[in-house]
């Protein structure tokens, strides 16, 4: 068919960036702090998406990879859990060190 090879490296390359994109962003050093957990189904699609425009609005999130949703399956003997993360750089100010002591 007349095309195919060319949308064929078209999505290799676009994969190709995507996966060196994820690359870097793995190699930068911090940690993930969990900003909510719980293992109620309902209270986590209830709070998830108030709880992402918080973060945004009080801690200026704006790139979407710093967020990360875990499902964590559980099975008859542990429940199933539900996590929204922030990823916090290592050279980020913590938030006690931003806002001065008040006398």
């Amino acid at each position: 068919m007349p095309g195919q090879g060319k949308r064929r490296r078209q999505r290799s390359e676009l994969r190709e960036r995507a996966a060196a994109a994820w690359a870097a962003e793995a190699e930068r050093p911090g940690h993930w702090e969990v900003v909510f957990e719980t293992r109620d189904e309902s209270d986590w699609s209830n709070q998830l998406p108030t709880r992402i425009r918080r973060l945004r609005a009080e801690r200026g999130v704006t790139d979407e990879r710093l967020i990360r949703v875990d499902v964590l399956c559980g099975r008859t003997v542990q429940p199933t859990t539900y996590r929204l993360s922030l990823f916090v750089p290592a050279d980020a100010v913590p938030p006690s060190a931003e806002a001065p002591p008040h006398p």
